[in-house]
């Protein structure tokens, strides 16, 4: 039989480390959306040089586990300290939140600059050349016509790289990062009870990621005002 108040205790020590996923979740989508964009206008303007560089960054980051990278980042890079510490940068990569952080925003820079590239190539030439004939170029050409509509357009794809950037929070909790998972692991150690207290650590998982499925839908519909009631097309033909 399930103990519901045991489930009503773990829920209350797992939503304790809430803050922390949110944070985690929140910085990485923020920081790794502008790192993704950057990266998406370098490749999609096929920069010299520099769009070889970006794709060989996301091959490496789309190509190999965020577990290892996050490890890579939090116990690899303890073998350089003594340049990193000339560098000024140790005391950042000494810390497991900003090491868990960075391995996110890389995750959620590399695969988000994929979507956000197929959003650019999504841009019609015809919307471009019209932009250009009225007098648009360069920054004010992305910023006012391409990146709105790319944006758009890579909505729903970038929805789920959001939801899936908030469930790879719970690998921080390899780095000793106590979020909900690393709460939940700690929580077994104590009590043997593992159903019990992952079946409270999922729930609060769905419940985060139902909500977010929820803002971004709202979000695609208050950015698709030329698609709501739309008329129904049928092919039966009115008899006289």
């Amino acid at each position: 039989m399930i103990d519901f108040g045991f489930l009503w205790q773990a829920f209350v020590r797992l939503i304790a480390g809430l803050p922390i996923t949110l944070e985690l979740a929140a910085t990485a989508i923020l920081v790794g959306t502008v790192l993704a964009t950057a990266l998406a206008i370098v490749a999609h303007l096929r920069v010299p040089v520099a769009s070889q560089c970006v794709a060989f960054f996301v091959f490496c980051i789309r190509g190999s586990p965020l577990l290892l990278q996050m490890f890579i980042i939090y116990y690899g890079l303890g073998q350089f300290r003594h340049e990193l510490q000339s560098w000024g940068v140790w005391p950042f990569f000494r810390e497991p939140y900003w090491c868990a952080i960075t391995a996110l925003v890389l995750s959620v820079g590399a695969y988000g600059s994929e979507i956000i590239r197929g959003g650019l190539k999504s841009v019609s030439a015809g919307l471009i050349e019209a932009a250009r004939a009225c007098g648009m170029s360069g920054f004010l050409l992305y910023r006012r016509i391409i990146l709105p509509i790319a944006f758009r357009q890579a909505l729903p794809a970038y929805g789920n790289e959001v939801i899936l950037a908030v469930k790879a929070t719970s690998l921080a909790s390899t780095i000793t990062i106590m979020e909900v998972t690393g709460i939940a692991a700690e929580l077994i150690s104590q009590t043997f009870r593992a159903f019990e207290v992952f079946i409270v650590a999922g729930a609060i998982y769905l419940t985060l990621n139902f909500i977010i499925t929820r803002l971004i839908a709202l979000l695609e519909y208050r950015l698709s005002p030329h698609q709501r009631d739309l008329p129904v097309k049928t092919n039966i033909e009115a008899r006289p």
